[in-house]
């Protein structure tokens, strides 16, 4: 169940000299608008190239046959879903990028607060698979830890793919699926797993969550200015 969508709107994705030069005024908003907005839910992120089809994954999961809006250039399109996990109820937003990966970065205030990540790629283009390595070193940087699944999607555009290994995950001892937002192969089993894993990284008292003790510091910091 959907309860609302809305678009954040926040600066672009930049490359490592850009990203060097924004202003602490901006950093400092960026906290704040987190720090103010539900801090009750599980945060779940979709990562990966443009066009590798992430949107059209959380359409089809949550299967409401709207179309969520996208206002802006810069906007991150949010989904509410309100489920249970081991029989609690759980409220998840899973995060689009809306376009921004297509600047080849994305800012971190998307990565801050996740529990959870859906790293996917396009079977049918392989620069998407290469360029996993350079989503999981950005998420490693600004979320480290946090449960990642890796999803091939489009496989209904060729099955023979499914029996072709793909050592990416398996090197980083990730969850691995062969997805068709499509045609909705395990598209509902990827999504039940990572909000599960989100849950239990969000209750589990031994983790170690250093990015954001420091950016709660900076939000204390702006809070006393």
């Amino acid at each position: 169940m959907i309860t609302r969508t809305r678009d954040l709107a926040v600066p672009s994705g930049r490359g490592r000299g850009d990203k060097d030069e924004e202003t602490v005024k901006d950093r400092r908003q960026l906290i704040m608008a987190e720090k103010n907005s539900d801090e009750d839910v599980i945060k779940v992120i979709l990562l990966g190239d443009s066009a590798v089809g992430k949107s059209k994954l959380v359409e089809r999961f949550l299967m409401d046959g709207y179309e969520p809006r996208q206002d802006s250039t810069y906007a991150l399109t949010l989904y509410r879903h309100e489920t249970t996990v081991d029989g609690q109820p759980v409220s998840v937003d899973f995060w689009d990028t809306a376009g921004q990966e297509r600047f080849n970065s994305m800012h971190p205030s998307y990565y801050y607060g996740a529990h959870a990540c859906i790293m996917c790629f396009d079977i049918t283009r392989k620069v998407t698979y290469t360029n996993l390595s350079k989503w999981w070193e950005e998420l490693q940087e600004y979320r480290e830890g946090i449960p990642c699944i890796v999803v091939a999607n489009k496989i209904d555009l060729d099955m023979k793919v499914t029996k072709k290994t793909f050592n990416f995950a398996a090197k980083r001892n990730l969850p691995f699926y062969f997805v068709s937002a499509s045609e909705g192969t395990n598209v509902v089993k990827v999504f039940k797993e990572a909000i599960s894993l989100g849950y239990h990284y969000r209750h589990d008292p031994n983790k170690s969550d250093f990015f954001s003790e420091v950016m709660d510091l900076l939000a204390e910091d702006v809070k006393e200015k």
